[in-house]
């Protein structure tokens, strides 16, 4: 969501997506960096403050480490509202560039005395960031998540934006393999067109089924598609459960493994079956 306009920024909050990400970097004309980020600030300010944002995650994609903006965002933001917020950090190349997030967010937050939790997420989007993913990943600190950026890293490998979501395979699974071997969450980048087709039904379903989390979107249009493609549907809930009861059942008897309808339940299928149950939530 553009950084521009305050009354689109307070529609967003009504379109039903799980977390919205207001945009100070590419969807912001150099010109207007300055602007959109007291815009930004002044909204966040009576936005934390008060009930709008509700259940919906609220987060802020700054310009990149090594512009001019990039410290002066994060400091407008943060400084913003004392409420749950997120910073999306673009074209991560480094554990050295999420340091250097962590070093500042550590004096505004002690200068402000802000007590909500500020969280980081990285966007891998560069071929730099994707050959240091797992140092990326290892991080610490605030990083609770990566993202997969399409269009920057289709360019930085020279990859066209029209690559179908399967060529995609190895870049998407050393981002996933790095992100879950620290216990961090893992979103797909947007379907680049705008439209609610099969193009966007086709990719989330990939994403799904490879283990993400979710997926950004690009166009509230595409909302509906993607929130039901990775929310657990009432047969996958039903089954986790009746995973998670047997297993429960069979360490009762001292047993570490039952059958379940034909199938042999174990520890390994409760870890899929608490990852439904996140889902359906």
């Amino acid at each position: 969501m553009p950084a521009t306009e305050e009354k689109r920024i307070l529609r967003a909050f009504d379109r039903g997506a799980d977390e919205l990400v207001f945009d100070l970097e590419d969807a912001v004309a150099p010109q207007r960096k300055d602007d959109a980020r007291a815009l930004l600030a002044g909204v966040l300010a009576d936005v934390l403050a008060g009930p709008r944002a509700g259940g919906v995650g609220v987060s802020v994609r700054v310009n990149a480490i090594g512009s001019p903006w990039c410290h002066l965002d994060i400091a407008a933001c943060v400084a913003a509202g004392d409420g749950p917020l997120s910073l999306v950090i673009p074209k991560v190349s480094d554990a050295g560039d999420l340091a250097f997030v962590e070093r500042l967010l550590d004096g505004i937050i002690a200068a402000t005395g802000r007590t909500a939790p500020v969280r980081v997420q990285a966007l891998i989007e560069n071929a730099e960031g994707l050959s240091r993913v797992a140092q990326i990943a290892a991080s610490g600190g605030r990083l609770e998540g990566l993202i997969l950026g399409y269009a920057d890293l289709g360019a930085s490998l020279g990859r066209a934006p029209s690559t179908p979501p399967q060529r995609w395979l190895y870049v998407q699974d050393q981002v996933l393999t790095a992100a879950r071997a620290h216990g961090l969450r893992t979103i797909d980048g947007p379907y680049l067109g705008t439209a609610d087709d099969a193009g966007l039904r086709e990719a989330a379903e990939h994403a799904r089924e490879l283990g993400y989390d979710g997926k950004w979107v690009i166009h509230p249009a595409q909302i509906g598609t993607v929130r039901e493609t990775f929310t657990a549907g009432a047969e996958e809930v039903a089954r986790a459960r009746a995973v998670l009861a047997a297993l429960e059942e069979a360490h009762r008897r001292g047993a570490g493994a039952v059958g379940l309808d034909g199938e042999m339940i174990d520890e390994a299928l409760a870890v899929a079956a608490r990852r439904v149950l996140a889902r359906a939530q």
